[in-house]
């Protein structure tokens, strides 16, 4: 639909650029009656070589960045059009420097106009393959981010179902449906741009039932949540790359604090757990980091706030607009 828009709107600039040069074109030579008019006989060749120069000479020179020579052979065509209208069609007798002096706009100004819309419109056209382009490889960036960002989500899940069979038997049945809920979120749901915010929230509690089982004993797990609305959408697995790391780098025997409120548009989450500095290093804490701020910046470029500090804690801060 938009080529055919494209070509439409090519279609009436052509159509009327070249009503009005021959209405200017016959007012300025209004001396001659319209069947000896020599600028009506010479039209039919004019427009020969503009479009001769549109379809053949500018694609070819341009492709083969010939600019020089293109403008050369551009001056050459001219002056010689020029020459056979005023020798041949007007048959003044004029003197070279007259005949363009008094005819060289006649055939400028429609190839110099045209070859301008033809630029124009290939650097429309590469525009929007540009952006077709940048699209792509966001979507594809995004999808790579967030396959690296499953696994993890599945594989602590596994290893909490794995020991309960072994100790606890009876209770792994209801780990093994929590765990499908967890895969039907990351296989299907997580696949959309956005999802319900919701559900994604559901899908965290879902992970913190898995953690609290994992680490009890262990670690205190304090998790609340405040939303003013479960009408929201927002991209999905973002929170919980926040989350997962404050569990994976967190000191045994510590205290994991998460809050998410939603109020009014804005999302707040903060996320608070001890470290240990000696032991953990920059790539350790940064990598599943740095994946989320790649994509805040690609979902969320001017509608985000993300904070790190670990200084006596790990403290994560993350705001959203979520408008």
């Amino acid at each position: 639909m938009q080529l055919v828009r494209t070509h439409i709107s090519q279609i009436l600039v052509h159509i009327l650029f070249w009503m009005l040069f021959i209405l200017v074109s016959l007012f300025l030579f209004s001396d001659y009656y319209w069947a000896e008019n020599p600028f009506l006989q010479y039209l039919s060749i004019l427009i020969s070589i503009v479009y001769i120069n549109n379809l053949v000479l500018l694609p070819f020179f341009i492709k083969k960045k010939l600019y020089i020579l293109y403008i050369f052979v551009f001056v050459v065509i001219s002056f010689l059009a020029t020459e056979l209208y005023c020798n041949v069609f007007a048959q003044c007798g004029c003197s070279i420097m007259k005949c363009l002096s008094d005819y060289l706009w006649q055939t400028l100004v429609p190839l110099i106009f045209f070859s301008f819309i033809w630029m124009l419109y290939r650097f429309i056209d590469k525009q929007k393959e540009i952006e077709i382009i940048k699209k792509e490889r966001t979507d594809m960036e995004l999808k790579f981010l967030k396959s690296q960002i499953n696994p993890h989500v599945l594989f602590n899940n596994l290893n909490t179902i794995y020991s309960y069979a072994i100790e606890k038997p009876d209770e792994t049945p209801e780990l093994i449906l929590m765990l499908s809920d967890n895969l039907k979120h990351v296989l299907y749901e997580s696949n959309s741009e956005t999802i319900s915010l919701e559900k994604e929230i559901a899908f965290i509690e879902n992970y913190m039932k898995f953690q609290r089982i994992r680490t009890e004993g262990v670690k205190r797990i304090f998790y609340t949540t405040e939303i003013d609305s479960n009408n929201y959408q927002i991209a999905p697995l973002l929170i919980i790359t926040i989350i997962e790391n404050a569990f994976k780098h967190s000191t045994l025997n510590s205290d994991i604090t998460i809050a998410i409120n939603v109020k009014n548009h804005i999302l707040e989450c903060t996320c608070i757990n001890n470290f240990n500095a000696d032991k953990i290093t920059e790539t350790d804490y940064k990598l599943g980091l740095q994946n989320l701020k790649k994509r805040l910046e690609l979902i969320y470029k001017d509608n985000h706030e993300l904070s790190i500090s670990k200084n006596d804690v790990f403290n994560v801060y993350l705001k959203l607009n979520l408008r």
